[in-house]
């Protein structure tokens, strides 16, 4: 009885660390050092964020045409799906961003002109059902990013026309 016990504790405790192991960050460690010293500029993390998501564009780009193999068809279907959850996590950054009024124009202007290659990019690769899910779900993405990096700098614009003397700050503390 004592040993189930035990078994059961070992198996109720290991889950939750198999869940995580399993469970792929779309950045490398370098990438996630940089992010981290970015700290509290939003401006700067939407740079950075925006930097890696083109290196992985490019990076779709050039996987397009080679031959299409097993390993080819596996490494595109796991580089679309971290395309996928780089964007939906630079997403969720612009969501925490909104609300402060730190002046993010300039990464958002870059955003708003790269998001079109990228979703260019998504759809000129080949159809492929292997891979069909992961390509459906970052050409979403990045819809969705399109769209709420443009609303965000429509705000940007709007209040730092009204606020000029806020041009430029890294940081506003919430008022």
């Amino acid at each position: 009885m004592r040993f189930l016990f035990v078994l059961f504790l070992g198996i109720l405790f290991s889950a939750p660390a198999l869940a995580q192991r399993n469970q792929h960050d779309p950045l490398t460690e370098n990438e996630i050092e940089q992010i981290r010293e970015a700290g509290v500029d939003p401006d700067l993390r939407i740079s950075l964020y925006t930097k890696f998501l083109n290196q992985r564009a490019d990076a779709l780009k050039s996987l397009g045409p080679r031959a299409q193999t097993a390993a080819w068809t596996r490494q595109m279907d796991s580089n679309l799906e971290d395309f996928a959850n780089l964007m939906d996590e630079l997403g969720s950054n612009l969501d925490q961003y909104g609300d402060r009024k730190a002046d993010m124009r300039k990464s958002l202007k870059q955003l708003s002109e790269d998001c079109p290659r990228w979703q260019t990019i998504l759809e000129a690769l080949p159809n492929q059902t292997a891979f069909d899910i992961s390509r459906e779900d970052a050409i979403d993405s990045s819809k969705d990013l399109i769209d709420q990096a443009k609303e965000l700098l429509n705000e940007q614009t709007a209040y730092f026309i009204v606020h000029k003397q806020d041009k430029g700050q890294q940081r506003a503390e919430p008022q």
